[in-house]
């Protein structure tokens, strides 16, 4: 951890620089041998100044309620950002995606009928082109929902793997997962609250091992803790992470949990870590559970653990004065990864 004199906070390994806090970021360190991820979610069809880099990930909360103006906005914002990738998945604010059981249908009055005098089918006709129609695509967007996809950053043939689900404590999948296969474009299921506990713990398991993994909610004891002290992620999660050991798991859903953390993996490791923020400030370093995470040997594979949610709260609202969307505090987390190139490093 380096907290710098201009209040900048970077977390640093050979293979892999996190910027937390900055004002100016500075280069990648080298543009044809690393790829700078962009990390940000929560955004709730907020805009704020997003930092350039290689690709943008987006790991849900893209509305407030799921309304087609929301989505309109939000994705506009995204379609006008330069990245090259920009791969997105829902949460559990996106409630006109909520089709399991047909939830939305069941709810469409509490949040879609004060929006327009849209019908439900009409509504999510017009949301589904703004994520995976022509001008998604063209603008480098990637929707993905329980599924694996790969992709070159930068065109030099560094391939990289990615799975996202809008999984989490107390969601579960999935969103559009058959939109682009199904004849009539339209989804068949979607994720809202859920106590089928079984049935996520079997989602789970079947997440596959890629370079990154983006969920909507945290594992368990992962930047989890929420400002009433409660422990908001997912055990199953957790559990499935030391055989993932992805190079980046991005999350939200839990917003003051706001931080980052590389976790360095040990042969042999069967847990996942226990970290979470310590809220001081310019000061502020990951919290470690020392009793449940021994000290490691300074080799084999890493994982950032992102937190990206850019809605302000909690206590580092406070500390860094600040309440603007992706403002001090919350600010989108830039990592800069070493590419590989078959399985080794560049």
């Amino acid at each position: 951890m380096n907290n710098l004199p201009d209040g900048a906070v970077v977390l640093e390994e050979p293979d892999v620089h996190v910027h937390i806090e900055y004002n100016q970021l500075p280069p990648v360190p080298d543009p044809e041998t690393w790829t700078r991820f962009v990390c940000i979610s929560d955004t709730h069809h907020h805009k704020f100044p997003v930092p350039h880099g290689d690709v943008l990930l987006h790991s849900g909360d893209l509305t407030n309620t799921g309304k087609y103006v929301e989505f309109k906005t939000t994705m506009e914002w995204l379609y006008s950002l330069p990245h090259k990738v920009k791969i997105i998945i829902a949460g559990n604010h996106d409630l006109s995606l909520h089709q399991k059981d047909g939830w939305y249908d069941k709810h469409y009055d509490e949040w879609g009928a004060k929006e327009t005098a849209c019908s439900r089918l009409t509504g999510l006709l017009l949301i589904e082109p703004l994520l995976i129609g022509e001008q998604a695509r063209a603008a480098g967007i990637v929707y993905v929902c329980d599924e694996r996809v790969e992709f070159d950053a930068k065109g030099n043939g560094q391939t990289w793997s990615l799975y996202g689900s809008p999984v989490g404590h107390s969601i579960y999948s999935s969103f559009y997962h058959d939109l682009k296969r199904r004849p009539s474009g339209l989804p068949n299921s979607a994720t809202g609250h859920s106590t089928m506990t079984a049935e996520r713990a079997k989602l789970v398991s079947q997440f596959p091992k890629t370079d990154i993994l983006l969920t909507h909610g945290p594992p368990l004891h992962i930047f989890d803790v929420t400002s009433r002290q409660a422990l908001a992620g997912c055990r199953d999660l957790a559990n499935r992470l030391p055989y993932l050991r992805p190079r980046i798991h991005l999350f939200g859903h839990i917003h003051e949990g706001h931080g980052a953390y590389i976790h360095t993996w040990k042969a042999g490791e069967t847990t996942a870590p226990k970290v979470q923020t310590i809220e001081t400030g310019p000061d502020w370093e990951p919290h470690i559970d020392a009793d449940y995470y021994p000290t490691i040997e300074r080799r084999g594979d890493r994982t950032v653990f992102v937190n990206g949610a850019n809605w302000p709260m909690g206590e580092r609202t406070r500390l860094y004065r600040s309440y603007d969307f992706g403002g001090p505090g919350f600010r989108p987390i830039v990592v800069d990864l070493k590419d590989c190139v078959s399985g080794k490093e560049a």
